[in-house]
């Protein structure tokens, strides 16, 4: 049989990326695999972007195209906190990264999720899925995984959640992305930003939850060889 890994295939973020508004600021999550066709480029790598001290954006779609958005975004944000004197606001930075993604709509394959918090309007959270429309949002989702994930927040998300609770919201949702979406998986990210400033959390993959049918996390592919089998059901 001829598995075809393509591994040189453009590198894709696959993805499961979150964005939650809660009592005063916003949490952003991701999980952490990147994908080359059908082979794991990287099991690690971190998909929320620094864009200023008090912005941050989510990535998924390719990786490459993800990448320059968020480096042109960066450095134009940079020379504009220069010239005011002041910080960007999260409405800022989104519409240039809308600008950016609707000019450049035939050759992008890149969704985006910001988030931050500034002094005018607190935490605030836009997404701009393929195509480089630009809408403000509560909550939002994207990547390969989010498509298991809408019927479940329409039912757990709720206005005036606590930090803790945003934040348990979003590990949770990525996992159970993880456990169903073949193109996510690793660790899960979190980056908390509001009034007093960012915190970033870190959460390994052997710690989540596991959800229906999932496997216990093995050292070695021998220890699942090596498991007694299960006894045969008495009828």
């Amino acid at each position: 049989m001829d598995l075809d890994m393509n591994v040189n295939a453009p590198h894709s973020m696959g993805t499961t990326i979150i964005g939650v508004t809660y009592n005063g600021g916003v949490v952003l999550g991701a999980d952490s695999r990147t994908s080359t066709g059908m082979y794991v480029a990287n099991r690690a790598s971190d998909k929320i972007t620094q864009l200023t001290d008090n912005v941050y954006v989510c990535r998924s779609g390719s990786a490459a195209d993800s990448q320059i958005v968020s480096d042109y975004v960066r450095y134009f944000l940079h020379q504009h906190t220069i010239q005011l004197g002041q910080p960007a606001t999260v409405k800022v930075a989104a519409n240039l990264i809308r600008l950016l993604s609707y000019n450049n709509k035939n050759m992008l394959q890149t969704g985006l999720i910001v988030g931050g918090w500034d002094k005018y309007e607190g935490g605030k959270i836009y997404g701009i899925p393929l195509g480089g429309t630009l809408v403000e949002q509560p909550f939002a989702i994207g990547g390969s995984g989010s498509s298991y994930l809408y019927g479940f927040f329409d039912q757990a998300w709720k206005e005036g959640m606590t930090k803790e609770e945003a934040e348990q919201l979003v590990v949770k949702a990525v996992s159970l992305a993880i456990a169903r979406d073949g193109a996510s998986g690793g660790v899960v990210r979190t980056v908390i930003i509001n009034s007093d400033g960012v915190t970033r959390n870190f959460y390994p993959g052997d710690k989540l939850q596991l959800w229906h049918d999932e496997l216990e996390p093995q050292n070695s592919l021998l220890d699942i060889l090596n498991a007694p089998s299960p006894e045969p059901m008495n009828i």
